[in-house]
């Protein structure tokens, strides 16, 4: 077992050398393998390539002291394969980790020297407390303002980190993987007492929020959604309060592999170890008090692409880089929307930054449908919003930026009633993102996403109405659809619009 570290303190640091093609990182995990490649060393690099095979090499390793043999085998086939693919896309820039099982087991060393062969790169075997502290760098990298304690279940090892304003403390590693547990203590309930006779020996473990990393978790959290019919199916920040948690913790710890493996969220090779995974997270909101489980889909392999970027690429927001990057990807004028965003800055004068942030990313999304046909405009790009795979907001602000594109195309205040009946948004987020959808509708209506038109025009607000300032010159451009759509815009804000030529 590795030492155990208070998790009041500590820091991190890693560095990697820049590069501009596609980066490739291998995660050796005690259950799965995975290969993910990123196109750029950027803050909000797309994913060419994500894979994994779960192969097990942790398996029986409590009683036997070594790696699994067919477990290695399918390990070394894929990665094998995993290099072939990186080849194909001209990955130059690789990086491999190797975690709890390759690090304890007695013949690690030499599955390590195989695996270098087979994937063609050097592989770092991480100690216990740099794995812990690497997938809380991830955590931090999709969820900036993490709070609270990063946990992450391999299937050898869970490691905790706490997180704040953007750092990691320090770190410890226990060996309470499903893998592991389901060899030592052979059914979940024996497995409470090995847990709860770790988790003792940890100072200091407390915190209001668990950011669970991990596929076992992520199954936990596809359960919850199932039972509670939630309309948002996005893993990154769904969260689960305690009772709640604790409840199905319970529920799942009881069940058999083949009751398990007759949910249809579940994967079957998830099945067996997924009620290990329960107690787990049972035992630790029980020792830490913890009181919400928040699901970050970003863990090691992220971590250790995070770690790549410099002191500024870190800094930048990845909601925000996200929505520019689909902006200029996508939009017909991309250099229109931040002229957008800002003239229509006086409609939103006093709003806070979490508000901010939403109208920002609403804009640079907001020509994403521009090719959808007309029927399909408002609930396509409103769907294309909502799942996109970006960091950076809770799902609360993603279904508000979604909804408001949703206004942006359909001009008006119906939607799909599921996401305000989920708890997602109130009636005062309708009201925000129905005004920011119609600011949107009435740019475009004025300038068709050419750039430098709205620059021709003032838009103003007084306690009364919604004033659109027109040159003599443009008058034209005062014509129906700008009236009708400005009028919307202004009851929106309970308000009259004007429009003034001259």
């Amino acid at each position: 077992m590795s030492a155990v570290t208070d998790l009041r303190g500590g820091t991190s640091s890693r560095t990697a050398p820049k590069t501009r093609g596609p980066v490739g990182i291998v995660d050796i995990g005690s259950n799965s393998v995975r290969l993910v490649i990123y196109g750029s060393q950027t803050r909000n690099a797309a994913t060419l390539h994500n894979e994994k095979a779960i192969c097990g090499i942790g398996r029986d390793m409590v009683s036997t002291g070594r790696l699994h043999a067919e477990g290695c085998a399918a390990a070394l086939e894929a990665l094998a394969r995993f290099r072939m693919i990186a080849d194909g896309l001209k990955v130059d820039a690789r990086e491999a980790v190797a975690t709890a099982a390759a690090r304890d087991a007695s013949n690690g060393a030499e599955f390590v020297r195989r695996a270098e062969s087979a994937w063609g790169s050097p592989i770092q075997v991480l100690a216990g407390e740099d794995e812990a502290r690497i997938a809380a760098e991830g955590v931090v990298a999709g969820i900036p303002d993490a709070d609270g304690l990063a946990a992450d279940l391999g299937g050898g090892s869970l490691d905790m980190v706490t997180v704040k304003n953007g750092k990691t403390g320090a770190a410890c590693s226990l060996p309470f993987g499903p893998l592991r547990l389901m060899d030592q203590a052979k059914d979940p309930d024996k497995a409470r007492d090995v847990v709860d006779k770790g988790l003792r020996s940890i100072p200091g473990l407390s915190a209001s929020t668990l950011y669970a990393v991990g596929g076992i978790w992520r199954s936990f959290a596809r359960v919850d959604m199932e039972e509670h019919n939630y309309p948002l199916h996005v893993l990154q920040q769904y969260s689960i309060p305690r009772g709640r948690a604790l409840r199905l913790c319970k529920l799942l710890a009881g069940l058999s592999r083949d009751s398990v493996r007759k949910i249809k969220v579940v994967s079957k090779r998830r099945a067996e170890a997924l009620p290990y995974g329960a107690v787990v997270l049972e035992r630790l909101l029980l020792a830490g008090d913890i009181k919400d489980v928040v699901i970050s889909a970003y863990g090691l392999r992220e971590g250790v692409f995070y770690a790549r970027l410099s002191p500024e690429e870190r800094a930048k927001d990845p909601l925000i880089e996200f929505a520019m990057d689909a902006n200029e990807r996508l939009a017909r004028v991309p250099a229109h929307a931040r002229e957008m965003i800002e003239w229509t800055a006086p409609l939103f004068d006093g709003e806070n930054q979490q508000l901010r942030r939403v109208r920002e990313a609403s804009g640079y999304f907001s020509d994403l449908g521009w090719r959808r046909h007309p029927d399909d405009r408002a609930l396509g790009a409103m769907g294309q919003v909502l799942t996109a795979p970006f960091g950076g907001a809770d799902h609360s602000a993603r279904a508000m930026i979604a909804l408001s594109i949703f206004h942006r195309y359909s001009g008006d205040g119906d939607f799909p009633a599921d996401l305000a009946l989920s708890g997602l948004l109130d009636k005062d987020d309708e009201r925000k993102v129905l005004r920011i959808g119609l600011a949107w509708r009435f740019a475009f209506s004025l300038s068709a996403s050419a750039a430098g038109e709205l620059a021709q025009y003032r838009l103003r607000m007084t306690p009364a109405k919604v004033i659109l300032e027109v040159p003599s010159k443009r008058e034209a451009i005062a014509g129906e659809p700008v009236q009708k759509r400005l009028g919307a815009l202004a009851e929106a804000f309970d308000r009259r619009g004007e429009i003034l030529v001259g």
